[in-house]
């Protein structure tokens, strides 16, 4: 068995928040010593909503080259790093509908074992930050997946307050993700790579 664990980190974003938490993961499980993949989720809304807002215009064209997220990307990796934006307390229907795609390899039993993560920003403080990664993770435990969070492992996590995955307020996306959410983020996906290491090398 390669010994490299394998990070997936899939994604939506509308205005490029989520997409730099995203890339930050990334970053990160790379330095952990992982193998990652960027992928964002299909876009479902039709193009006259995306023109009717500059921001996700531009975003939309500036992330056309970042590969589309496929079922494959899910049996691939040993870590799956889920990033969204929150709508109402969720995750994002784009995301979801991603999600809901995955019945034959859950039917198979390809997701069992994973280590997942998570991450999102919302527009508003308190818009339902704990609300969104916990639906995220209630989907794993259908998979039969392992849950890995960041917890309060380290002093930033007391300054970013969010033990179940990387977060940020983005005030209607005015606001960039700022060290404390890009910090937290990061350690998600270390933690995230960490046990994936350790469990690798017990079942080798």
């Amino acid at each position: 068995m390669d010994g490299q664990v394998k990070v997936a980190v899939i994604y939506y974003s509308a205005t490029g928040t989520t997409f730099q938490m995203a890339r930050a993961a990334v970053a990160a499980a790379e330095k952990a010593g992982a193998e990652a993949r960027l992928r964002r989720v299909r876009e479902l809304a039709p193009e006259e909503a995306i023109r009717s807002n500059a921001g996700w215009h531009a975003h939309h064209l500036e992330t056309q080259d970042v590969g589309v997220a496929e079922l494959d990307d899910l049996e691939w990796a040993d870590v799956v790093i889920f990033g969204t934006p929150t709508r109402y307390g969720v995750m994002a229907a784009q995301l979801k509908q991603f999600i809901d795609g995955s019945g034959p390899l859950w039917s198979r039993g390809a997701l069992v074992n994973k280590v997942f993560a998570g991450f999102c920003s919302t527009a508003t403080a308190h818009g339902g930050q704990e609300a969104t990664l916990l639906s995220l993770f209630t989907v794993v435990y259908h998979w039969g997946g392992i849950v890995v969070t960041p917890g309060y492992v380290e002093p930033s996590q007391f300054v970013s307050g969010n033990p179940y995955g990387g977060s940020h307020t983005s005030n209607n996306g005015e606001v960039p993700p700022d060290e404390s959410a890009l910090g937290a983020t990061a350690l998600t996906a270390r933690r995230a790579v960490e046990v994936a290491t350790a469990l690798k090398r017990g079942i080798s």
